[in-house]
Order: C-alpha cells, then structure tokens, then sequence
C-alpha cells in the first residue's frame, strides 16, 4: 500500500480539437458560464482507464469498442466473477483485486440485487482553461447522400458543422488519499501505472474531433507528501500553479508565452512542511 498522500498538477495543450463535447450543446466544446473551456472528470478518467487497458491491465469500466473480453455491458462483466451468494465484502474485495480502474476510482455496484459502494483513493478535477476559450465553427459537407433521393437532390445529412477550440491550454488538478487506498488495495505500483497514464494521456486516442497531435500534456507536477494526511491542503498546492496571460491582441498563443511553474516562496514553505515535487513532462 502506500503510505503517503500524493497530488499532482498537469497541463494539456488544445490546437485544432474538440477537447471534450457537450452532447446537449450540439457536440461543442464544453465551455462555463464565464466562456472558459472544459474538460469534464468523467473525460479525463476515460482516457486513464484506456492507457491502463493499454499497458494491459484488466479494467471494469471498457468502451464498447475497447471490450477485449466478450462482455458488452458492465452487469455481464460483473455477473462473471460475482452471483447471489457473493458477499458485500467479498464484492469490495475481490473486484479492487480484479480490476484497477475500481482500486483507483472505485465504483458503485447495482448488479444482482446487490448495493455496494467502493470508494477509490484517486481523484481528477475537471480541467480548465486558463483563459476563455473562443469556439471556432466550420460548415462541412458530404460528397455523397447518406440516404437514397430522387430526382438528384441533396439528402438533409450532407450538411453539417464542425466545432473546434483553435489554441487553449488547460489545467486539472489530482490527487491520491493514502486510506481510501489501504482499502483498495492501491499500492506504488499502482502509483506508477496512474503516473504513466498520466504522462502519455492521449496516446490511441486519436479521432477525427482529435487529429493526432492536436492535444498534448506539458508539464506535470507530482507531489509528494510525508504523511498519509498530507502536509499542505490541496488547495492551497493547487494555488502554488502560476502563469503568465499575455494582454496583447491578435497574438499567436504558444505554450511557452504562459511561462507555467510553481511559486518559488510557497514552494519552499511547503517543502519545509514535509512535501516534496517531482517535475516532468508529457509524452
């Protein structure tokens, strides 16, 4: 298991995709009340559970095109290893032994009559923009009907959009609770897994919404602490990211104009408490 808390920081560069669409938006990118982008939690755990399946570690949670296993639905996945006579305990702990993505984030289990609720020690923020994020829109069109017509016409489906944030940068904050992972069974091995899924986020994650290339992680801080506790809250580790926002208009945004990095002053404060940071960058 391990012993210590742990949180960590990492930035993902936008250029030409569409990051994360909102389904009840039209498929654009998701975006707050205040116009900045995001990319929901739900998102982001996604792509970790793909680079864990990816690695070749058993997940619960597959994609229906990533199912390697026969089953096309979670309640058949879980019916294979479980049945009526399965205990809530034996459920908690054999499907963390199962399965990593449920040792990391856990999981509610409804399946065959049963109410069992797996609480995982890792947590992922919904990422966000650093700055508002300005939703590009393109008409596009098909060069052939999807649907038979007469007389030569045009079918309805051969006129479409196309929405895409053209430059923005995002930043999601994590962290990993050293009890909830004693009861998981989360341990530095595990660590190491999450670290590298981290680290190569969008690799096989190509799609036409995401050319490949066009979504990138930069920098990743991961910090470690010298206590299950923790030696400095979250938020106030959150708060040590800074960067520079550049005024000028019309400028051609590049990663390095926001100069991101830790606060020096804090930085020293909280490695004098206890924490320690291990800086290092995307795939």
């Amino acid at each position: 298991m391990i012993n210590k808390k742990v949180d960590f920081i990492f930035t993902i560069k936008v250029e030409g995709a569409n990051p994360n669409g909102d389904p009840l938006a039209g498929n654009m990118p998701r975006i707050d009340s205040r116009g900045y982008g995001e990319i929901s939690d739900v998102c982001l755990k996604r792509k970790i559970r793909n680079r864990m399946q990816d690695m070749g570690h058993e997940i619960f949670v597959k994609s229906e095109n990533r199912s390697d296993d026969g089953f096309n639905s979670l309640e058949a996945r879980f019916s294979s290893k479980f049945d009526n006579k399965s205990t809530n305990q034996e459920i908690e702990e054999k499907s963390c032994e199962y399965w990593l993505d449920v040792r990391s984030f856990g999981q509610v289990v409804t399946y065959l009559k049963k109410s069992v609720g797996i609480r995982g020690p890792v947590s992922i923020s919904i990422a966000k923009s650093v700055e508002p994020a300005i939703i590009t829109t393109m008409q596009i069109t098909k060069s052939v009907n999807g649907q038979e017509m007469k007389d030569g016409k045009k079918s309805s489906d051969t006129i479409g959009s196309k929405h895409y944030i053209d430059y923005a940068v995002y930043v999601v904050n994590g962290s990993v609770n050293a009890y909830f992972a004693e009861k998981t069974g989360f341990d530095e091995k595990d660590l190491e897994v999450l670290k590298e899924a981290i680290r190569t986020l969008f690799i096989n994650d190509v799609s036409s919404a995401r050319p490949d290339g066009s979504m990138e992680v930069k920098d990743i801080y991961w910090i470690n602490h010298s206590s299950k506790i923790g030696d400095v809250s979250s938020g106030k580790l959150k708060d040590m990211l800074i960067y520079d926002l550049d005024q000028e208009e019309n400028k051609d945004k590049k990663y390095e104009d926001y100069n991101f990095r830790l606060d020096e002053e804090k930085l020293k404060e909280y490695e004098d408490l206890g924490i320690s940071v291990e800086h290092f960058v995307g795939l």
